[in-house]
């Protein structure tokens, strides 16, 4: 009804439709771009803004292939942030206010685990001088089988690394997760998780919470709907992530 009341606003001759079969077409346009800009403006208008973004701030997303989202390798700007939870937060936050002018990275490689990371920290983090940092990594240290004090120790090296070279550097810290229909979480997983956790505290670090997350959201559906292998999430838990990192991170530096 809001919406109604507000296209009579903008077109009058809207009240005579009723009385019209077919309305003439120059009325049929003016109708559809009146819907059309104001679904646009009540869409933008219901996006908060993060004030972790501030103006001109570069935001870089590090991870493994759930962040990676087959992202493009060249300067493609089509491709560059593949498609996945960086695309979309990147997307809609990059559309609503240009006039930040935020910079979105993604770096995310699939198969990594936290050795690779370090491994490529200088050049696809350091080197990027991020604002704000987020990092995903965890799953496939598990899989392959480093070890729990590795991880641990590799982990907070890195971190340490990117708050030595920016102290106001914002840090976001994403939890590893799987899930297995009917099994319950590996416990590899679950002390990575606990790491986590224990880094953010640490380094004053956003954490989002991602194994309750699609715990919950597979009670709702069957798990293929969110997760599709257990471990890659389809386009709807790449939303779910998306829409729970900005809850957290905007919570977080309000």
């Amino acid at each position: 009804m809001h919406l109604l009341r507000l296209c009579l606003a903008v077109c009058p001759r809207l009240g005579h439709l009723r009385q019209q079969r077919r309305p003439a077409a120059g009325l049929r346009r003016r109708l559809l771009l009146t819907f059309a800009l104001l679904a646009s403006a009540t869409w933008a208008s219901a996006i908060e803004p993060i004030p972790a973004f501030s103006a001109g701030c570069r935001i870089l997303f590090q991870g493994d292939s759930i962040t990676d989202g087959n992202r493009g390798r060249s300067l493609d700007p089509n491709h560059i942030l593949g498609h996945g939870y960086a695309f979309i937060i990147a997307a809609r936050h990059g559309a609503v206010f240009p006039e930040r002018k935020l910079d979105f990275f993604n770096r995310g490689v699939s198969g990594n685990t936290v050795l690779n990371l370090e491994t490529r920290w200088a050049k696809d983090t350091l080197a990027l001088k991020p604002d704000l940092l987020s990092v995903m990594i965890g799953v496939n240290d598990n899989g392959k089988g480093v070890a729990l004090e590795t991880y641990e120790t590799t982990y907070d090296k890195i971190l340490t690394e990117a708050r030595a070279q920016n102290p106001k550097l914002k840090l976001v810290l994403m939890e590893p997760f799987v899930r297995h229909p009917g099994k319950p979480v590996p416990e590899g997983i679950v002390a990575r998780q606990a790491i986590v956790a224990k880094l953010a505290l640490k380094h004053g670090a956003a954490l989002v919470r991602l194994q309750k997350l699609f715990d919950d959201a597979a009670a709702k559906t069957a798990d293929d709907y969110w997760v599709w292998d257990s471990v890659h999430p389809t386009y709807r838990g790449h939303q779910l992530m998306a829409d729970e990192w900005e809850r957290v991170v905007r919570e977080t530096w309000k």
